[in-house]
């Protein structure tokens, strides 16, 4: 029903994995935490750039996932190396966009906490401006699952996250026939916790240094 490709697993992980990631997530060091305007967010692995992504040893409470996820082959042989923790309160989102050249064309989130709706739209020159009008696929990311997005629907389509605090599921939403829930259903957000683990294939091979040397 969409360009190819998503795919949708839900239950991943288990209960007893999800309370101790959101454990480790919250005891990170509060310098850890970058605060937007709407989310703050963790960066481990490194900070991606045009010029190559100096590497950062990724804690072990991450990486486990991010080898389980590389295991099942979606990255083409290559295992994760970057992770982003977002944290959404109710109310909370993300505007549509595109995700750039940066990363290997594969995006892999696992949700925690809560779920949420993640919207699809057609890119800007395809039909009207208005986000709305573009919006042409949802799908429910419940608690513990993993989502797989790949090929034009990562890089040509965007897709975010709107600012609301309930969720109504319509017809939109294609991946119903997987939850417990049905068409029409209103879902209330509470606070949720998306590990969003990828391959930045650009990578720095020696680390670099500031400052002075000792």
């Amino acid at each position: 029903q969409v360009p190819a490709a998503i795919y949708y697993i839900p239950n991943f992980i288990t209960e007893a994995e999800e309370e101790s990631l959101i454990q480790y997530v919250n005891s990170a060091p509060i310098p850890k935490w970058t605060q937007l305007s709407n989310r703050r967010l963790q960066n481990w692995g490194g900070l991606p750039h045009p010029k190559g992504m100096v590497p950062e040893k990724i804690p072990e409470w991450l990486d486990s996932f991010g080898q389980r996820i590389g295991q099942l082959g979606v990255f083409d042989g290559q295992m994760p190396n970057h992770v982003l923790v977002n944290e959404y309160l109710p109310g909370q989102g993300i505007m549509p966009h595109t995700d750039g050249p940066l990363y290997f064309p594969t995006v892999s989130t696992i949700t925690l906490g809560s779920h949420t709706l993640l919207d699809f739209y057609t890119p800007l020159n395809d039909r009207s401006s208005s986000f709305d009008d573009r919006h042409f696929a949802s799908f429910l990311l419940e608690r513990r699952s993993l989502v797989l997005v790949r090929e034009e629907m990562y890089s040509r389509m965007l897709h975010g996250i709107k600012e609301v605090e309930t969720d109504t599921l319509c017809e939109k939403v294609l991946n119903l026939d997987s939850s417990e829930h049905s068409l029409g259903d209103t879902l209330a957000r509470n606070t949720r916790i998306s590990l969003t683990i990828r391959v930045v294939p650009k990578v720095l091979k020696a680390k670099l240094f500031f400052g002075k040397k000792k």
